[in-house]
């Protein structure tokens, strides 16, 4: 389970930051933001949290409705990159984007910022990227699970203007349902057109 002793390890505030959406054939990327303002005092939730794909539906959106309304606790931006943005740069800049976003929001002195993954977004000494890190940083963990409900309840909205695709379930995974929908229903404006499977049914 994730604790706080990676945060408290650098002696000052730290940064989370967790993305969600980076493989889907439709919708955005979300990037997400935490930082807590102690380690100490509190609730018992908070160290519930986890990497958000260990956590069942329910849990997770539990735990995103409590963070949502912690402002005693933390601090959170929410960073959305839409499909133009992917397609323009590709999903790995729009992924750096979104998180240098983040930091650009939430940063405002000398904190330190931990980043789930192997890349560091910025190039700076004060942000380090952690492997596998929502399963080792509460912060990180936090973010990961506003990244992930927040991209999930959008493209629950968007399935609702396309019923067709089953994102509501999938979230613009590429699962058999998807693909079969594709093929009798064509792309739409959410679809990633730089991705390979999309761009061989837009030619």
């Amino acid at each position: 389970m994730p604790t706080f002793n990676l945060e408290r390890s650098h002696n000052r505030p730290a940064i989370g930051i967790d993305e969600a959406g980076r493989g889907p054939w439709a919708g955005p990327v979300v990037v997400a933001g935490v930082m807590f303002k102690s380690y100490d005092d509190l609730p018992d939730w908070v160290f519930q949290l986890n990497d958000s794909k260990k956590l069942s539906p329910k849990k997770r959106h539990d735990l995103f409705v409590k963070l949502l309304d912690a402002s005693e606790y933390l601090t959170y931006h929410i960073e959305t990159i839409d499909v133009a943005t992917i397609d323009q740069l590709n999903i790995f800049e729009a992924t750096m984007t979104g998180m240098r976003r983040c930091i650009q929001m939430l940063r405002t002195d000398d904190e330190v910022v931990l980043v789930d993954g192997n890349r560091n977004p910025v190039k700076e000494p004060w942000c380090y990227p952690i492997i596998k890190g929502d399963g080792i940083s509460l912060s990180i963990a936090a973010a990961s699970v506003l990244a992930k409900v927040y991209r999930d309840n959008l493209m629950t909205q968007l399935s609702i203007q396309h019923p067709h695709y089953g994102w509501e379930t999938n979230a613009g995974y590429g699962t058999t349902h998807h693909q079969q929908a594709l093929k009798t229903h064509g792309i739409t404006a959410h679809h990633r057109k730089s991705f390979a499977p999309i761009r061989a049914l837009s030619v």
